[in-house]
């Protein structure tokens, strides 16, 4: 037992030492690996992660007048997936994961909703 409980000292002193060595450097290469692509990052979702502005309401409220048009005449059943299929599944996927993403933040969790309830179940079950 004292042989185990050595070994498992030396093991946090070699592994700490290690850290305290080697952290400082790993630490540096990832910000610099990471930067570029933050910087890119960050330019696209400024531009694509705005709330849209009230001049963009007009070109909404046709987006989906035409969906709708689409819907009741049938039309989106010719489109070829090089067409717009391909990109209306895409658009519907992104709406789909960033409800679940906002559903998610609102919980603060990623397990279901913690309902707290005064019903108790029959002692026979």
């Amino acid at each position: 037992m004292a042989k185990a409980a050595q070994k498992l000292v030396g093991l946090g002193t070699r592994l700490g030492t290690s850290l305290v060595t080697q952290g400082p450097k790993v630490a540096g290469e990832a910000v610099q690996w990471s930067r570029p692509r933050l910087s890119k990052f960050w330019y696209y979702a400024r531009v694509e992660l705005t709330p849209p502005m009230p001049s963009d309401i007009p070109a909404i409220s046709n987006g989906f007048s035409k969906i709708i048009a689409s819907a009741r005449t049938g039309k989106f059943m010719n489109l070829t997936v090089k067409q717009e299929s391909w990109v209306n599944t895409l658009i519907c996927a992104e709406v789909a994961f960033w409800f679940f993403i906002g559903e998610q933040i609102g919980r603060r969790s990623f397990i279901g909703y913690n309902i707290k309830s005064d019903y108790e179940p029959a002692s026979y079950i």
